[in-house]
């Protein structure tokens, strides 16, 4: 899948700071969340830069997907708090939810569901980033919109074509046009090539570092090393519910500062 050069229409154009003039665009501290009686995360201290292309590594269990989904706001800790800029954001599940409808409604439906967020962008409708009343993106950007973020994924031959009978590589660009087309500032990225051949996952990868090289906060968790070597800016270790590790790339892949993030690159389990 080739991600091609191509920018989707705006109604308001938000300006992103310089590279180097970063700031924390979502910050949870003490975080816990505990589900019948046992505890899944514990006591969180995170901060997200803007702009950066954020990865977590961790064993089946470890907490990632949990975590991002209260940073998202998807959960509510049960202690500790997350405070968030106001921005744009979306969120690649492994497994993409597809309404049975064309591949293009399925990117309609995203932008008709919208809201407007505080600094009059996009928001995206699962994200809760808005208490504004929902309202659709204007009639004569819907169309040009949805057609540049299906291009922009390399899907736009599909338009029409019933989403749930496409391949699972496919399915997932889908759910990756559904993201781009609300122009976001933050994406989520949960495993999105946990089930994918090296073809469609080369394929996340380019949409991941496009998004990233245009100033697009990127989180994404994965247990293929090699990708987070490939995509990663910080890398943040997870075991048992808890941050292990938190360090630049190059730092955590040649010289880990815990022994946790030295055996978890040896292929040991961590068990927390």
């Amino acid at each position: 899948m080739g991600i091609e050069a191509v920018r989707l229409p705006r109604e308001v154009v938000v300006a992103r700071p310089p590279a180097g003039e970063r700031g924390h665009l979502r910050t949870l501290k003490g975080v816990t969340l505990v589900r019948e009686g046992q505890q899944l995360l514990k006591g969180i201290d995170l901060a997200i830069d803007r702009g950066e292309c954020l990865v977590i590594l961790g064993p089946n269990g470890a907490g990632k997907t949990l975590l991002m989904q209260v940073a998202h706001r998807l959960l509510a800790p049960t202690q500790g708090s997350v405070s968030a800029d106001p921005v744009r954001e979306a969120m690649v599940f492994q497994r993409p939810v597809l309404l049975r409808r064309s591949v293009l409604d399925n990117v309609l439906y995203v932008l008709d569901h919208a809201r407007l967020g505080p600094a009059g962008g996009l928001a995206g409708a699962s994200t809760g980033a808005s208490t504004d009343a929902p309202r659709p993106v204007r009639s004569a950007d819907r169309m040009a919109r949805a057609l540049a973020a299906l291009r922009l994924v390399g899907l736009e031959r599909l338009a029409r074509r019933p989403a749930r009978v496409l391949s699972g590589g496919e399915q997932q660009r889908v759910a990756l046009a559904r993201a781009a087309v609300v122009q976001p500032d933050l994406i989520w990225f949960d495993e999105p090539t946990a089930n994918l051949d090296p073809a469609s996952a080369q394929g996340i990868e380019a949409f991941v570092t496009r998004m990233s090289s245009e100033g697009v906060t990127c989180v994404m968790s994965t247990h293929d090393i090699g990708q987070a070597r490939r995509l990663a800016q910080r890398v943040l270790l997870m075991a048992g519910g808890r941050i292990i590790e938190s360090a630049p790339a190059d730092r955590f892949f040649d010289a880990p500062a815990t022994d946790g993030g030295r055996r978890y690159l040896r292929g040991e389990l961590l068990n927390g």
